[in-house]
């Protein structure tokens, strides 16, 4: 495992029921810090994982839900704090994969001022709908960003530097939900931190297995619309643009 001492995974969770557990253990299995932040989840799941005592695993908790960019907020200024320069974000629902972990931290190692981002690979159970309907944003982040952002901006199994990732969630009041991971790989282009693509593979868990969804769809979907507006709002009147590597 390289760079043990700069990197950890950083897991946002909001009532992710049994699967965070599993997601935990397979990515202590992998890297040797892993960071839980509760936003505000009542589900049990962040105190059952407290009583095991995980060694290297360290929850935070957060009073309310505040989204996936709030979360991800806290825990990097938290791990700013403590000297850590990097962080592999990962969901808890099980989607992302946690045998990656060691190669897209490794790959963050030798180009630290990137940002890593997975290029989904998705099996068959991956819902159709789903696939298609990710394409308009994708589409328009590339649109937004020149090409050089993230190549899939919807997936959000990422190795990101600390220091620039805070402070583009700090220049904006979006990028709190479900808008988090295409807004930050818009602004991060912007921003001038390089992206690097590496194929992961995307599950999709169903209900049966544990998996769970708080996405809605009208109201989530419009969150993305808004968000796309503000973004293309900027880079018209020149307050977005991408800056050359």
């Amino acid at each position: 495992m390289s760079q043990p001492s700069t990197h950890l995974v950083l897991i946002p969770a909001y009532n992710p029921g049994r699967l965070l557990e599993e997601t935990v253990r397979g990515a202590r299995a992998n890297w040797p810090v892993v960071w839980v932040v509760a936003d505000g989840s009542n589900d049990g799941s962040h105190e059952a994982l407290g009583r095991l005592a995980l060694p290297g695993v360290r929850i935070i908790e957060q009073a309310r839900n505040g989204g996936k960019g709030s979360a991800v907020l806290a825990g990097a200024r938290a791990a700013l704090a403590e000297g850590y320069t990097h962080a592999l974000v990962m969901d808890a629902d099980g989607q992302h994969p946690a045998n990656r972990i060691a190669d897209f931290m490794a790959a963050s190692a030798a180009e630290p001022t990137a940002v890593v981002c997975g290029l989904p690979t998705f099996g068959p159970e991956a819902p159709r709908v789903r696939l298609y309907g990710r394409k308009l944003s994708v589409g328009l982040v590339h649109l937004e960003t020149s090409g050089r952002g993230a190549a899939d901006p919807l997936f959000g199994f990422r190795v990101y530097p600390l220091a620039p990732l805070v402070r583009v969630l700090e220049s904006t009041r979006g990028a709190r939900r479900y808008d988090f991971d295409p807004e930050v790989a818009v602004r991060l282009a912007w921003a001038g931190i390089p992206a690097r693509n590496r194929e992961a593979a995307c599950v999709y868990v169903d209900r049966e297995q544990g998996g769970v969804s708080h996405f809605r769809y009208l109201r989530d979907n419009y969150r993305m619309i808004t968000m796309h507006t503000r973004l293309l709002w900027d880079l018209l009147f020149g307050r977005g643009t991408v800056v050359s590597e």
